[in-house]
């Protein structure tokens, strides 16, 4: 996740460069049920409105728990499906925040209503995240159910007038770029506490429709938008965040929008965003699924590396037995193509490996979703390829354009 509104203070009130930290231990996903009322067009999940067999028990949920505060994980996102289907989120709920766990539910906010608000607000979730893939019949279509917009506008606003932090998920496809733009009104107007951007990952449902991915312009015109809108909220003084997620080539573009913009201040984020680090999956993001499995990221449900019901999570995850996790915890990551070759590597680790191996079968390969120039990142020579042998970094050559 690249906090932009975060690095964006810097700008202004410039903080220490520091190394680069790995967390002490990863926040966890934790997809505590697969069913989902809804059947959303890039669901990672592949969810349905139906029970699924082998999920978790409440008490397993708590072993899991304990071992994973023994572990030092700070935070759990707790996730779905749809969370609020199951019958004791809300004991699970209660148990993580006494265990002094940063807590927050994603939901898609069509079954939060007058009836369990105030129970959602005595629990004390640190977060809560909805998701809005656009305005009214936009959002209904991609999550294929009449009044869902309404139904999770209503609950956004249940949540904000009830004190809880409340924040507006979006995932850009070809069919809902043109609504970004409403989509950030609506945040504005309806005092929404954050705002997360996220690309399309090709895993799930999101890998069947990665036809409706956007176009690398079209991505940089959205990305101009993003930071205006929130370097705007920054001078109004309003403490309202902006995030953007599965694509860590933000990092490397928000630099350029800062040389262009504060060239005084690009040597400083740049630094800060080596610090940032990008991609952190299988190291600072894990996922664990509704049946215990154990993946590198929510996106890697495809991977599993271990099950929290035959091997605490503790010992699974430090295991670098797994190539898939050996290669994503290796740092600098030993990457191929344009990402290899990239001059500001040390700002994005490569970005998103699950969408290099469901395009290419090759984890390892450059990531196609990457929207910088050739120039901008390194490559400027007129007709330039690159030449990379697999976990080849840096180990390339500019051949002349072929005839």
């Amino acid at each position: 996740m690249f906090r932009l509104s975060q690095m964006m203070k810097e700008i202004r009130n410039p903080t220490e460069v520091r190394p680069h930290r790995d967390l002490p231990g990863p926040v966890v996903i934790w997809n505590l049920i697969r069913r989902c009322n809804l059947k959303c067009k890039h669901c990672y999940a592949i969810s349905a409105d139906v029970d699924f067999p082998g999920e978790l028990g409440t008490e397993d949920i708590y072993a899991v728990m304990d071992d994973l505060k023994g572990f030092r994980v700070p935070v759990l996102i707790l996730s779905g499906g749809e969370p609020l289907l199951r019958p004791d989120i809300y004991d699970i709920s209660r148990r993580a925040k006494q265990m002094g766990f940063y807590v927050g539910l994603s939901t898609n906010g069509t079954l939060i209503d007058a009836g369990n608000i105030g129970t959602i607000r005595d629990i004390g979730y640190d977060y809560v995240g909805i998701s809005l893939d656009g305005i009214g019949e936009t959002h209904d279509r991609f999550r294929v159910m009449e009044g869902a917009y309404a139904a999770s506008l209503n609950a956004m606003r249940l949540c904000r007038d009830n004190g809880i932090k409340i924040g507006a998920r979006f995932t850009m496809t070809m069919d809902n770029a043109d609504e970004l733009a409403q989509m950030l009104a609506l945040i504005e107007e309806e005092r929404i506490d954050k705002f997360y951007f996220s690309h399309l990952v090709y895993a799930g449902r999101g890998n069947k429709n990665r036809g409706d991915d956007a176009a690398r312009e079209m991505t940089r015109r959205t990305m101009d938008m993003l930071f205006d809108t929130a370097w705007s909220a920054l001078e109004r003084g309003e403490e309202k965040e902006f995030v953007t997620g599965n694509n860590d080539a933000d990092g490397v573009y928000f630099y350029y929008w800062v040389k262009e913009r504060f060239p005084e201040a690009a040597a400083h984020i740049r630094a800060k965003l080596v610090q940032w680090g990008g991609n952190a999956s299988g190291v600072n993001v894990a996922n664990i699924d509704n049946v215990g499995d154990v993946h590198p990221d929510t996106m890697w449900w495809h991977h599993t590396i271990g099950n929290v019901r035959e091997r605490p999570f503790s010992q699974i995850w430090p295991d670098i037995s797994d190539p898939i996790m050996a290669g994503l915890k290796q740092r600098p990551r030993q990457v191929s193509g344009r990402c290899g070759a990239c001059r500001h590597f040390d700002i994005c680790n490569g970005n998103t490996r699950v969408r290099s191996l469901k395009l290419t079968g090759d984890a390892w390969a450059e990531d196609s979703a990457c929207y910088l120039s050739d120039e901008e990142i390194g490559l400027t020579a007129p007709g330039a390829r690159v030449e990379v042998t697999p976990f080849g970094r840096k180990e390339y050559e500019t051949l002349k354009p072929q005839a």
